[in-house]
């Protein structure tokens, strides 16, 4: 058995989709963010870093394990789903992997804590995020122009760039003109797994954490 700690986040949701496309049984441990439960004594023993997600392997003498990308990867390995074991087509997983964690994610966040979340409008930080969220999908689109996933067939890199590419409007970044991009994303949503895995730990409506968006950019 396997416990997730984690909150509806797109790093969040990696951990929760990975668990349901293995078919793996887990509990939830939900994590009130806004309450700082990630920065308590009892949560830091887990991940010195106070970030959310969190697993702990029950079977495994409660092996802990944090950093989204680094859960991906361990419950792949441990069920020896979605990681191709050949090593070239491996490889290849892990670079769209680290193409999410070192690119999508990092620059989705911040271009949705200066677009959303900062009182303080600053126009050229937003532009600045923005814009390379867009150049960011635009390489995804032309990636996934020749190729139905990522690499050959669906893995933990669909999933974990899905999470967040899913989350475009709250950035406020358009997919208008990347087809590719949007016949992946609707490809991956229908899949029932994903969807069960986003509702972790709670539903969340989109049209309502997407209200009020404004200023879309199509560069």
């Amino acid at each position: 058995m396997i416990e997730l700690y984690t909150a509806a986040t797109p790093n969040g949701w990696k951990a929760s989709v990975a668990l349901e496309e293995m078919g793996l049984p887990y509990t939830v441990k939900p994590v009130n963010l806004m309450k700082g439960e990630q920065k308590t004594d009892a949560f830091l023993t887990m991940n010195p870093n106070g970030r959310i997600p969190v697993i702990k392997d029950k079977e495994n003498h409660d092996h802990v394990v944090f950093e989204s990308g680094a859960i991906m990867i361990y419950l792949a390995e441990k069920t020896g789903q979605f990681l191709p074991s050949e090593i070239t087509r491996r490889s290849q997983v892990l670079q769209w992997l680290m193409f999410q964690m070192g690119g999508v994610g990092p620059m989705m966040g911040q271009a949705n804590v200066f677009y959303r979340y900062l009182d303080e409008k600053i126009p050229v930080a937003i532009d600045r995020y923005q814009n390379e969220v867009r150049r960011l999908f635009t390489v995804l689109n032309g990636h996934l122009a020749d190729h139905e996933y990522l690499v050959d067939d669906y893995s933990i890199a669909d999933m974990a760039n899905w999470c967040w590419v899913r989350t475009y409007e709250w950035s406020g970044v358009s997919m208008e003109g990347l087809a590719h991009l949007q016949r992946w994303k609707n490809s991956i949503e229908a899949r029932p797994a994903a969807r069960r895995g986003v509702a972790v730990p709670n539903k969340i409506d989109k049209e309502a954490l997407i209200k009020g968006a404004k200023n879309v950019v199509t560069r």
